[in-house]
């Protein structure tokens, strides 16, 4: 996690360091609900990853004809991104909050390749951790 933030927060990705910390609460302080299992934390992650960068692109090609004023365009994409991949995460039964704030953040910030293989390296990590320590884990709420 640490390897994760210190890339990301060099590459300046606060809204995508956010998410990954948001995931690590949840995978940590509430190891046995749902929204905690392998199958949330990765599926709503490809899940935001994919509709926030489509988001993005889009916003980026409307911006490029001109009749959009491009920060409004972003807005309105990042609104779109966090309601399309909620909706999908509960159509998929992949629910994770913090994923729909990851697609978020892919539309309000630069991203690159790097930036997904980070992201995706993180949230694989915590997947790791909690499931080799979730015998010893407890609910903390």
């Amino acid at each position: 996690m640490l390897s994760a933030l210190l890339i990301l927060d060099e590459v300046q990705q606060t809204a995508l360091i956010a998410s990954l910390g948001a995931s690590s609460f949840i995978a940590f302080a509430m190891p046995h609900i749902h929204s905690s299992e392998p199958r949330y934390l990765l599926g709503s992650y490809a899940i935001g990853t994919i509709i926030g960068c489509s988001m993005s692109l889009v916003s980026g090609w409307l911006s490029l004809s001109g009749t959009w004023e491009p920060h409004a365009l972003d807005i309105v994409c990042a609104a779109l991104a966090v309601g399309v991949s909620i909706f999908i995460m509960v159509i998929t039964d992949t629910e994770h909050p913090p994923a729909a704030a990851l697609a978020l953040g892919y539309v309000l910030n630069d991203w690159n390749l790097l930036t997904m293989a980070v992201v995706f390296g993180g949230i694989m990590l915590i997947v790791i951790v909690k499931q080799l320590a979730k015998p010893v884990l407890i609910d903390l709420l």
